[in-house]
């Protein structure tokens, strides 16, 4: 039997106005706070984070854009950034690439962290885990990390006014956990840690399901609704728990066609989650599932906003450029974990076969 490794965050505060709560977490960890996130989110939070640091007697030692992408580079300089700064706590704010920075610089400078995803587009704010690109943007690998964010704040009320586009594109990831877990015979193992895995990558499905159309559609009035607060907890709590709780491989194809999408100057930041979303409808081709399987999962798919088609995320491709796509997604890593072997033609038939049953839903 093998030794397995679970990393939790120590705390996960999720609610409307769970912000509020920031200063007197930050204090239990570290008196000297440098936040990092992207430009949009820092200043969505700004005002509140600088009223609960001060609040709490915690000194802002720095306000720092993350760069960009989550590379070596950007890794470096910011835990330069913090030794310098004498920080003693981060702060993450904004996005899966911004709080995947974060958390990989926290881990190797050694300090605590607080994650505060602004968009619900990943579960990036709760996994050990960093998604790294090379400097030009292309997906390089994945960065197992020592430790778990400390803290993590979901504000409900907060994720409400962020562009729907973010929110599909954590719907369209979050429901990988169960296609892709499906796929991989996940579903199959019966060991008590496997089935809570498997179990969280359910929920993931069901509440989605439920409410996921709900949900966009109160985002698309900037309102806060029950309907949110429960994607929001598939999104990070039950999509984390799904990815902490797994052992070995829990991505196949899905993340793999996403992987090839970022060989494509057109298509490379389109996002993350909606990519994979387009990728979950192509798994289910790939496995030969029914037409009715796949027009459920379409129906899902487009009440969350999630692309339905090649020409919805880049209708100015051409061949060439599908190609190198294509070849990008079949030798990535993810793809390799599917329990047989896809070629172009089998890529190539499922783009086509889900543009077709898309076409037939009205």
């Amino acid at each position: 039997m093998n030794t397995q490794t679970l990393i939790i965050p120590a705390t996960i505060i999720r609610g409307p106005s769970a912000l509020d709560s920031v200063g007197n977490i930050c204090r239990t960890l570290g008196r000297r706070a440098l936040v990092i996130g992207g430009h949009r989110a820092r200043a969505a939070v700004r005002e509140k984070l600088e009223a609960q640091l001060a609040e709490h007697g915690i000194t802002l030692v720095g306000d720092e854009w993350f760069g960009g992408d989550s590379t070596r580079t950007q890794i470096d300089r910011l835990k330069a950034l913090a030794e310098t700064q004498d920080a003693d706590v981060l702060i993450g704010v904004g996005g899966g690439k911004a709080l995947d920075t974060v958390k990989a610089t926290a881990a190797e400078a050694g300090l605590p962290l607080i994650t505060i995803p602004t968009i619900a587009a990943t579960c990036a704010a709760i996994t050990p885990l960093t998604v790294t690109y090379t400097e030009e943007g292309l997906f390089l690998d994945l960065y197992n990390l020592p430790k778990a964010p400390d803290a993590v704040i979901i504000d409900s009320q907060l994720l409400a006014t962020a562009p729907l586009r973010w929110l599909a594109a954590g719907l369209g990831d979050t429901l990988a956990k169960w296609y892709e877990f499906r796929a991989l015979g996940k579903s199959e193992e019966a060991t008590a840690i496997a089935a809570s895995s498997v179990a969280s990558s359910r929920i993931c499905y069901d509440m989605i399901r439920l409410y996921g159309g709900e949900a966009c559609a109160g985002v698309r009035e900037q309102r806060n609704t029950p309907a949110l607060e429960q994607v929001l907890d598939a999104i990070f709590t039950f999509a984390g728990l799904t990815s902490i709780m797994a052992s070995g491989a829990h991505a196949c194809a899905a993340h793999g066609i996403y992987a090839g999408f970022t060989a494509c100057d057109k298509t490379r930041h389109f996002g993350h989650g909606l990519l994979v979303g387009f990728g979950n409808l192509c798994l289910l081709a790939l496995e030969g599932r029914s037409d009715d399987e796949i027009i459920e999962a379409i129906h899902i798919a487009r009440d969350c906003s999630v692309p339905l088609t090649l020409d919805e995320i880049e209708p100015t491709l051409t061949p060439e450029e599908l190609d190198v796509i294509i070849a990008a997604a079949l030798t990535s890593h993810d793809m390799g974990h599917m329990p047989f072997k896809v070629t172009a033609d089998d890529l190539k038939s499922a783009f086509k076969r889900v543009a077709g049953l898309a076409a037939s839903v009205s």
